[in-house]
């Protein structure tokens, strides 16, 4: 079991939230928590960078969706960048892979300017 770290950082698309370790049963509450107070305006891009996540659960799943609902009710977008193979195998499984913006690099999904949801 790895601990879960999220660090911040922010990109002219908005924030980018680097999630490091695994996201599970007992550490989704702290990516729902990393939200509070976050700044983030209307029209930016919440980034979830997914490069380090060892492992994802169920619970991570709606940890996920719940960031997405977040970043929709500020009136901004979300994308996923560098989601690990296992989890955008389970993410094409439950057909969220057509609800997420997927890039490869938080590089990428950083580069352009437009909302996406």
């Amino acid at each position: 079991m790895s601990p879960l770290t999220i660090t911040t950082r922010d990109a002219d698309t908005g924030p980018v939230l680097a999630i490091i370790g695994d996201l599970d049963h007992a550490t989704a509450p702290e990516l729902r928590a990393s939200m509070d107070g976050l700044p983030f305006a209307a029209g930016q891009l919440l980034v979830l960078d997914l490069a380090g996540l060892d492992f994802c659960d169920s619970s991570g799943i709606s940890a996920l969706l719940s960031a997405r609902s977040w970043a929709i009710a500020h009136g901004g977008g979300i994308a996923l960048a560098a989601v690990p193979a296992t989890t955008a195998r389970i993410l094409g499984i439950v057909g969220l892979d057509q609800v997420f913006t997927i890039h490869p690099d938080a590089a990428t999904a950083t580069a352009g300017r437009s909302v996406a949801s």
